[in-house]
């Protein structure tokens, strides 16, 4: 990748967010922001490669943008108040920052408004302010790539339709937020953690950074929040892990198989000390918090054969309480066959098919054990069906690596 095209994609993950929400604030139109600010890096594709980039990327871009922008407007002969719009000159007053001081952040919290369904408000946000593709959120969410599609249109229109206002929020309504703004840095970290576009890194490191830069900004301005402690702590414990997760050829090495010597002390010493924090208040954990305290005991453990196993099971039966989703039991089924066996879990496993089935993971599950059952050929095609579905590339080389170890 040449110099300018690297500058074209790290302006695209730090201007993306601004420039839409700019456009979005100008024109009160989402469709026209989203198409506008794709023109105007799609110009910058074509342009900057003979003319360099400029000194001032964010700015010409947010310029093209507008211009793009007006342009629709005045083809489409919109409204009359539109047309006003466009005679006005480019610079905008500046908006009150409110109590975020940071602007990606506090752009994340303007778009998940209450207004809209949790799941709707979590999957625009991503699209509008996380950078994340639409087919990136479908896969995140576990739908296919038109329904997702059609989720974030429906909830334009709804913005449009019930004149949603795209306003700072105040302290105050922090509280009623935070939760999907929680979904949406997780779901960003997780398509940093284990990315799943195409031509990309099978770890994406900016994306699980900013998350966790966010999410501590976040854990500034509520401290008292169990959920935004568990979220940070959980973060960090699987990016201690990082280095160690992919080999120099490219493949995704298992938790089993990692070299824990590899992993980073600071962020594991930082990410237990947030878990005993918050079981220290002996408050009700949430579905966070959980996820956390289960990864503490697998980073506790000097190696895999120390993992307490029945610790891990006995905090997947609380998460189980608390979110009753088909992943988390077929995450606990796993932890189960530590203890009572690879039939015992692959039991539970297989009545989650309805539900699992054009998910990699799931496969790749009944593969494993159906490998440690012996049951080779059943295992090759679990294999087969995880691999035709996994979207990352270490992981895709991980499993063909362990279908084709397979006796026959």
């Amino acid at each position: 990748m040449s110099d300018v095209q690297e500058a074209i994609t790290r302006v695209h993950h730090e201007e993306w967010a601004r420039v839409v929400a700019s456009l979005t604030r100008r024109f009160g139109d989402l469709d026209i922001a989203e198409e506008a600010a794709a023109e105007a890096f799609a110009t910058a594709v074509e342009r900057w490669p003979a003319d360099g980039v400029p000194p001032n990327p964010g700015a010409w871009l947010t310029t093209t943008a507008n211009r793009r922008a007006i342009d629709r407007i005045r083809r489409e002969s919109k409204r009359d108040d539109k047309q006003k719009e466009a005679q006005m000159s480019y610079d905008e007053p500046p908006e009150p920052l409110g109590v975020i001081d940071d602007e990606r952040l506090r752009l994340i919290f303007t778009c998940c408004h209450p207004a809209l369904a949790m799941e709707t408000r979590v999957a625009l946000t991503l699209r509008m302010i996380g950078g994340l593709t639409v087919p990136e959120i479908a896969r995140g969410f576990l739908v296919q790539e038109t329904a997702m599609g059609q989720r974030i249109t429906r909830a334009k229109a709804k913005i449009k339709a019930a004149k949603i206002p795209y306003r700072v929020p105040a302290a105050e309504d922090l509280p009623g937020r935070v939760s999907g703004v929680l979904a949406v840095l997780f779901l960003v970290f997780n398509e940093g953690y284990l990315a799943t576009g195409p031509d990309t890194d099978p770890v994406r490191q900016e994306l699980t950074a900013e998350a966790i830069r966010l999410t501590r900004l976040i854990r500034a301005l509520l401290p008292d929040d169990g959920e935004v402690a568990g979220l940070l702590a959980l973060m960090l414990l699987i990016e201690a892990r990082r280095t160690a997760r992919v080999s120099a050829t490219g493949e995704l090495i298992s938790l089993r198989d990692q070299d824990r010597g590899a992993w980073d002390t600071a962020l594991v010493a930082e990410g237990h000390r947030l878990v005993r924090e918050r079981l220290a208040t002996r408050q009700p954990p949430g579905r966070y918090q959980i996820l956390a305290a289960i990864n503490a005991v697998h980073t506790s453990a000097r190696d895999a054969a120390d993992t307490d196993w029945s610790q891990v099971v006995a905090l997947y039966d609380q998460l189980v309480r608390v979110d009753r989703s088909p992943i988390v039991a077929l995450n606990r089924a796993i932890a189960v066959a530590e203890l009572d066996g690879p039939e015992v879990a692959l039991a539970t496993i297989d009545r989650l098919d309805d539900k699992l089935s054009g998910y990699h993971a799931y496969h790749a599950a009944r593969a494993d054990l159906l490998r440690r059952l012996g049951r080779s050929q059943e295992s090759r095609a679990a294999y087969d069906a995880a691999i035709e579905l996994a979207e990352n590339t270490a992981e895709v080389a991980y499993l063909s690596r362990r279908r084709d170890q397979l006796v026959s």
